[in-house]
C-alpha cells in the first residue's frame, strides 16, 4: 500500500492488478492489470514505481489514471523468492529488496539475496548489501536517513517443536554483508548462529532486532511502517498453524538505530501483508488472508 499524490491509497492485489481505493470503498477501482506479482510500490512525485518478478515498472498519474507505462529495469534473477519492496530514499535514489533464488545456496548474480540502490531512471544499479536472503520490507527512518530491512532467514533449519531461525531486522549500511546462507539469528538465543566469522553481528554492523521464534513466517514477509518514532512490523506467520505471527509488532528504537524492545501490537489476522500509516494518525493493516485493510487508531483521552 501506498499513498498517491492525489491522496487516494494504492494497492496490489493477487491476480496482478493494481487498484487505488478509499476509506469504505468496496470495489476498488481496477488501475493496471496484468502485473508480474506486485509487491512494492513507492512514489516519487506523479511517478509509481511497482516491484515485480524480476523487473520494476514505473507509470505516471494524470487525470485520476496511471498512464505511460514503462519497464526501467527487467531480466533480475528470481524464483524462491523475487523482487520485493522499493523505497525512495532521502538523496533521491531507490532502494529495492531482491531476494534469493533459492533457500540456502550460492547466488550466481550478486543482485539477489541483497538490497539494491538505483536512479529513478532505472540506471546506475549498484549492490547496497549483500547477504540478506529475503529483504521483503524496507524503511527509512525519518531525520536519520537509516535504512531499515526485514529478513527472512532460511527454512529446515529446525524441527516443529523447535522451530528455526528467527527472522531479523537490520540496519542496511553500505557494503555490509548480514550472513546467508551460513549465519542466522539463532529463534533461542536471539543471537546469531552459524559461520558468522566470529563476529557478534552480521557484517559488523548493528541488526536492529530479531523477533524470535512467534516471527517465524515460512516464506512471509515482515513489512514496517514508520510511526510515532518506532518501527512497526507484520508479521505474515506460518501457513498451516497459527502459533506464530500472524500479528503486528512494535519495535522501539534506541537513538543509535537499535531496538530497545519489541512487543506485540496487535493480533488477530489472518495473514497481514501490508502496513500505512495514514494521514489520520491512524495504522492501516491490510489482511491478505481476509481481503480486508484494518485501521487502529489510539483512542482520545480525556
Amino acid at each position: 500500500m501506498a499513498y498517491g499524490p492525489d491522496g487516494r491509497i494504492y494497492v496490489t492485489q493477487t491476480g496482478g492488478t493494481l487498484v487505488a481505493i478509499r476509506r469504505g470503498t468496496r470495489r476498488p477501482r481496477v488501475l493496471v492489470r496484468r502485473l508480474r506479482t506486485p509487491l512494492g510500490l513507492a512514489w516519487r512525485g506523479r511517478d509509481l514505481f511497482v516491484s515485480e518478478q524480476g523487473r520494476l515498472e514505473r507509470l505516471t498519474l494524470r487525470d485520476g489514471r496511471l498512464v505511460e507505462r514503462r519497464v526501467i529495469v527487467k531480466g533480475l534473477p528470481f524464483g524462491g523468492h523475487q523482487q520485493d519492496n522499493v523505497v525512495l530514499g532521502p538523496n533521491g535514489r531507490l532502494f529495492w529488496g531482491s531476494g534469493s533464488t533459492c533457500d540456502a545456496c550460492r547466488e550466481r548474480d550478486p543482485r539477489n539475496a541483497a538490497v539494491l540502490s538505483l536512479r529513478p531512471d532505472g540506471s546506475d544499479q549498484r549492490i547496497r548489501a549483500r547477504g540478506l536472503r529475503n529483504p521483503y520490507g524496507l524503511a527509512f527512518q525519518p531525520g536519520t536517513g537509516r535504512l531499515y530491512a526485514s529478513m527472512n532467514g532460511q527454512d529446515e533449519l529446525g524441527s516443529t517443536s523447535d522451530p528455526e531461525p528467527a527472522e531479523m531486522v537490520v540496519v542496511v549500511r553500505r557494503g555490509a554483508f548480514y550472513g546467508w546462507p551460513r549465519c542466522w539469528p539463532n529463534a533461542r538465543t536471539l543471537r546469531l548462529s552459524g559461520h558468522c566469522g566470529g563476529r557478534r553481528q552480521a557484517g559488523g554492523v548493528p541488526r536492529a532486532a530479531c523477533l524470535g521464534r512467534r516471527a517465524r513466517l515460512l516464506h512471509g514477509p515482515l513489512v514496517p511502517a514508520r510511526y510515532r518514532g518506532n518501527l512497526f512490523f507484520a508479521e505474515w506467520g506460518e501457513y498451516l498453524s497459527s502459533r506464530f505471527g500472524r500479528r503486528v509488532v512494535r519495535i522501539r528504537l534506541r537513538p543509535d538505530g537499535t531496538a530497545s524492545n519489541v512487543t506485540t501490537f496487535a493480533s488477530g489476522f489472518a495473514h497481514p501483508l501490508a502496513l500505512l500509516v495514514d494521514r489520520g494518525g491512524g495504522l492501516l493493516v491490510a489482511d491478505w488472508g481476509r481481503g480486508v485493510v484494518y485501521r487502529i487508531q489510539a483512542a482520545s483521552r480525556g
